[in-house]
């Protein structure tokens, strides 16, 4: 994807959605400027101490600033370590498929959140969510403590502990930055191929704004634009590998596709477990060991489908990949543009790896489906569907715009996964 833009588009006037949230958010907290707001003509916008309204949404439409409308907010009554030491203390008492992780690490989590530091930029953005986008602001704290509690548990000392926490805390920042329907806790799972594009920019966002107008270790800004990357190259927004992907985005991107399985209609710590290992090479086996051991320790899951119904989608499934390879390789022979065959290629490579998971899970054995497997396997299949229906996303972003005969054939492949 594109991102070479994203720099002067976002900080060198101030973004519509986030200083829409910001606005929405001064109606029940008090936000104010901390500095006098200039443009780069040095015209003045607003002045030192005076409460942010809408009338600033005015004067600041389509002009340049001298100084980031981030850096010039301060919220005088929002987040602060001591709320901050709350939400986690809320959290920790809440009945979820977390507490067998966080409670035993409670007391070291709460010490470690006391200590945060809160710049006054992401004092300012977290603040925002909390007032107008309450779901984002608790899975900000989630993302925080699990990140926490999976350092703690493999031996962190108290630097890395408090990285950990940091990025969990700040990695979603940067989802202020497009619009709000793209930007719902679940809308990874849900976004169409087209709307997919304004979700995927985020995470690159969110590490501009880190770097660029906070003083937080480099290692937080890595990893929050590392946090929807995965091992085997197949995540966003630069589909990096193995190495590339630094150890603390390796353990945020455990952190958040396991919060993203927990916000689904059947949250159970086995679904997360089997999500992070039902592709592998897809996380770090280090941070999916810890989740996973986790999990053996929970309840059984149970299935909400028979065993027969189970073979039937499986079935579909199966005769999908099959379908979809095979378009696949057709395609790749007819394809006239460079664009249509290097997205070909992504789709071959994330279906082989489907096809590898598929193997490794044993369900090409599914006649021999036993009644005490099928919650086990039901949520494989689930899995394996949600990747499937992905690589439409992911398929149409690497290719662009096409030409009409290359996009008929790249709608022939994507009809191809929809059957």
């Amino acid at each position: 994807m594109n991102t070479s833009g994203a720099q002067s588009a976002t900080f060198s006037s101030a973004n519509p959605h986030a200083l829409a949230t910001i606005l929405e958010a001064s109606e029940t907290r008090s936000i104010i400027a901390s500095r006098d707001i200039f443009d780069v003509s040095g015209t003045k916008l607003w002045a030192r101490d005076q409460p942010v309204s809408q009338a600033l949404q005015r004067k600041l439409l389509d002009r340049q600033l001298r100084h980031p409308l981030e850096s010039c907010l301060y919220a005088e009554d929002g987040v602060t370590s001591r709320s901050l030491v709350q939400s986690v203390e809320a959290l920790l008492e809440r009945d979820s498929p977390l507490a067998v992780l966080l409670r035993p690490c409670a007391d070291r989590l709460v010490h470690a959140a006391t200590h945060l530091p809160l710049h006054s930029v992401a004092q300012l953005l977290l603040t925002a969510g909390q007032a107008a986008r309450a779901e984002s602001f608790d899975h900000a704290v989630q993302a925080m403590a699990l990140n926490g509690a999976l350092a703690l548990v493999h031996g962190a000392d108290t630097r890395h502990l408090r990285l950990a926490m940091l990025a969990g805390l700040l990695h979603d920042l940067g989802e202020m930055y497009i619009a709000p329907q793209y930007g719902e806790a679940d809308a990874d799972r849900t976004l169409d191929a087209q709307s997919y594009q304004h979700l995927v920019v985020h995470p690159h966002v969110g590490r501009l704004l880190i770097e660029q107008l906070t003083n937080y270790p480099p290692e937080v800004a890595r990893a929050v634009a590392e946090h929807h990357e995965r091992l085997d190259g197949s995540g966003y927004p630069h589909c990096l590998q193995r190495d590339q992907v630094s150890p603390l985005g390796r353990l945020l991107a455990v952190s958040e596709a396991a919060l993203g399985v927990l916000r689904g209609e059947r949250p159970h710590l086995a679904r997360a477990s089997m999500a992070l290992r039902v592709v592998p090479g897809e996380f770090d086996l280090g941070w999916t060991g810890l989740l996973s051991r986790a999990a053996r320790t929970q309840p059984a899951l149970q299935a909400t489908l028979s065993a027969d119904e189970i073979k039937e989608r499986l079935g579909r499934l199966d005769a999908a990949l099959q379908a979809a390879q095979f378009r696949t390789s057709t395609l790749m022979l007819q394809a006239q543009t460079p664009a249509l065959k290097e997205a070909l290629g992504l789709a071959q490579h994330l279906l082989n790896r489907l096809r590898t998971g598929w193997n490794a899970s044993g369900l090409w054995s599914s006649q021999a489906l036993a009644e005490h497997d099928c919650a086990e396997v039901e949520a494989v299949e689930d899995e394996l569907l949600f990747r499937l229906r992905g690589i439409e996303r992911a398929t149409r972003l690497r290719a662009g715009e096409l030409p009409a005969a290359d996009g008929e054939r790249l709608d022939s492949f994507c009809e191809c996964l929809s059957a």
